[in-house]
């Protein structure tokens, strides 16, 4: 029985992974709004009502990487070691899961940057992870997480990785070393634990 359900999960793994692949591919090929469910749905090799039993809509196609990044990042930080505070967590997750990005996802980067619309949309599932990320420093703070304090920390965070993730699309391609990240990534966090410390309580 649980040979069964492992092989299930994985073929629904398999399944959802080649869907987002094809989304991925039509969209950098011919564009978001000319793409059609229908039509990843036969590039996934799958019935266009099989899509709806993985992704609500087009666009969570189209962010299923974020929503990938933000359940990930939900287990780093609720699995961090003793003693270790979510900023430094958050180090960690971004270097363990940096060289995860390859052409396609820089390439569907600037299919986003190019469309006002879908890059408002981004900001918004930005907007969870920020969530998520207040929610951890308030941890670490013994706040509510309505505290003004581990708020206002992520939002800087966010915001600062969002200009970030712009400038690298602006770029062209590569894979950057840890060095490098840790070089672009430091200076962001260093800036946030010294406003959360000049911050009033």
């Amino acid at each position: 029985m649980e040979q069964a359900t492992g092989l299930r999960e994985r073929k629904k793994q398999a399944t959802r992974e080649a869907l987002v692949r094809a989304g991925m591919e039509l969209f950098i090929e011919r564009g978001y709004d000319q793409t059609t469910l229908a039509e990843i749905a036969e590039a996934a090799g799958v019935s266009t009502r099989t899509i709806f039993a993985y992704f609500p809509s087009k666009e969570d196609i189209l962010f299923a990487t974020y929503q990938t990044m933000r359940d990930a990042l939900v287990q780093a930080l609720e699995e961090r070691p003793a003693g270790v505070d979510a900023l430094t967590a958050l180090r960690t997750f971004i270097l363990s899961s940096a060289h995860e990005k390859t052409e396609l996802d820089h390439k569907l980067g600037c299919v986003i940057d190019a469309d006002a619309t879908l890059a408002s949309h981004r900001r918004a599932r930005l907007g969870e992870l920020r969530d998520v990320l207040a929610a951890a420093i308030a941890k670490d703070l013994g706040v509510p997480a309505d505290d003004r304090r581990p708020q206002i920390a992520a939002a800087s965070v966010t915001a600062a990785f969002e200009v970030l993730e712009q400038e690298d699309n602006n770029a062209p391609w590569k894979t950057a070393t840890n060095e490098e990240i840790a070089a672009a990534i430091d200076p962001v966090l260093a800036f946030v634990r010294a406003g959360l410390e000049a911050l009033p309580q």
